[in-house]
């Protein structure tokens, strides 16, 4: 059983499975991401289970967040896997006159996934898709903070997949540094920032590349000419959809004062259109993953003025989705990444300020306007940097296979999903050929008189 194998056992099974040259044929790597996605359709009600386990969350937004993304990926990789490994050819120049060029991808080895407790499957399997479309062998580390999930992650994959090829390998703290002590070809890490600073200090170790997805303060600015009934709407999806645990939820808002009020009424009453009077007996709404982060959520329910929610219950791990107005820069809840269902506020009155105000600050996972004005949206995406950027909503950018997601700064490095993560996972190596039929002397020693002639080639002169 491979719970019974050291760590090293398997990630040695996997060089001698890389070895054997399997993995580089594409029909072996798109009938692996069949049997994947058919294991995850098979697994729909157990996935709920677990899921429902771990964070209480509804099956709607299981299926919409962890599966149906996942389903979605696998196919756009199956459409166009074959176009992405193609060699791709390239012009030589005047200076390599008779020769031929191209890039080719070609698979790192065994790769190290390590998977984050706020979408426990999604997290693991999304990275594991362009891993397996680029050739790569991999193990897979879940969450232990969602147990169910982590659990039936490994199970899925032991049922549908030679260990040698792809391995989940569940536990804590120690099972994560046993891991981070192997050379691996590449590691693929979703979590905090902190954490990802520990995972990139021992892959240096190994001078072994990384792929860092962290987070951040996310922001959500609103100005005046904005469409105010569907931006309500859409902050209030993107802020408490999986009770605010979502790295790219808007963090705070930065709402010009003029519509400050209007918007708030309305994200109160969304909030009641969503959950109803009492959250806390919504089926729609999910809960607080275990009491060391609820703990951390309440302190942060002490800054500002609560002008929606504030009610806690630590016995259900229960935070109400809560609106915080008056909040400075100083309060505790804007300096760190909130990670839950709580919403600063803070009013500005002139844009360039409030562009200032981020970017005296880290650069964040994600950026928000909303805003019909299209030279103030030009103006935001110039002036501010973030690993992605959606206009008019929320999250929805994450939801787009062709669009690389990633962070940039303090909020990650390297990014994935469609063609970028079968990037992030292939090592692009170039190739260039060279004809026998001349050789030119130019090069060569001795160089007296030849200078004229190669500035002149290469356009130096």
């Amino acid at each position: 059983m491979l719970a019974q194998l050291a760590v090293g056992d398997v990630v040695n099974q996997q060089r001698q499975f890389f070895a054997s040259g399997k993995t580089k044929d594409i029909s072996f790597r798109l009938e692996q991401l069949k049997i994947l996605k058919q294991a995850l359709l098979e697994n729909e009600p157990a996935i709920n289970l677990a899921l429902k386990a771990d964070l209480k969350k509804p099956e709607f937004e299981t299926f919409l967040t962890e599966i149906a993304l996942c389903v979605k990926e696998i196919d756009d990789t199956l459409k166009h896997l074959k176009s992405w490994t193609k060699p791709i050819g390239i012009i030589p120049p005047l200076s390599q006159l008779i020769s031929s060029a191209q890039i080719c991808y070609e698979p790192l080895g065994v790769v190290l996934i390590i998977g984050a407790w706020n979408y426990p499957l999604q997290l693991v399997i999304g990275p594991l898709i362009g891993a397996i479309a680029a050739g790569n062998c991999a193990i897979l580390k879940p969450s232990e903070l969602a147990e169910n999930t982590s659990r039936l992650v490994a199970d899925i994959v032991e049922k549908n997949f030679d260990p040698s090829f792809v391995a989940a390998i569940e536990g804590g703290k120690e099972t994560s540094q046993q891991l981070l002590e192997e050379k691996f070809d590449k590691i693929f890490f979703t979590g905090s920032t902190e954490v990802g600073k520990i995972v990139m200090s021992a892959a240096a170790k190994h001078l072994t590349p990384v792929t860092l997805e962290l987070g951040g303060k996310s922001p959500c600015i609103v100005d005046a000419n904005t469409h105010l009934e569907y931006t309500a709407k859409r902050i209030t999806w993107g802020k408490f959809v999986n009770g605010g645990q979502t790295c790219v939820a808007p963090d705070y808002l930065l709402v010009d004062r003029r519509v400050k009020s209007d918007l708030l009424a309305r994200i109160k009453t969304e909030i009641t259109n969503f959950f109803g009077d009492n959250p806390a007996g919504s089926p729609d709404y999910t809960r607080i993953v275990n009491q060391r982060h609820f703990n951390r959520l309440s302190q942060l329910l002490e800054s500002g003025e609560i002008i929606v929610g504030g009610e806690s219950n630590l016995g259900d791990l229960y935070i109400a989705p809560t609106v915080i107005d008056r909040v400075t820069w100083e309060h505790p809840v804007m300096q760190e990444e909130i990670f839950g269902p709580i919403l600063p506020v803070i009013e500005y009155d002139d844009l360039d300020r409030a562009i200032a105000w981020i970017n005296a600050k880290p650069k964040p996972l994600a950026l928000y306007f909303f805003s019909n004005d299209k030279q103030k949206q030009q103006q935001v995406l110039r002036s501010t940097s973030s690993g992605g950027v959606c206009i008019n909503d929320t999250l929805m950018h994450c939801a787009f296979p062709a669009l690389p997601f990633g962070g940039v700064g303090a909020s990650g490095m390297g990014n994935y999903h469609g063609k970028a993560g079968f990037d992030t996972f292939s090592h692009q190596k170039s190739i260039l050929k060279k004809s026998f039929l001349v050789d030119f002397n130019l090069r060569y020693a001795p160089y007296k008189d030849k200078i004229k002639v190669l500035k002149k080639i290469l356009g130096s002169s």
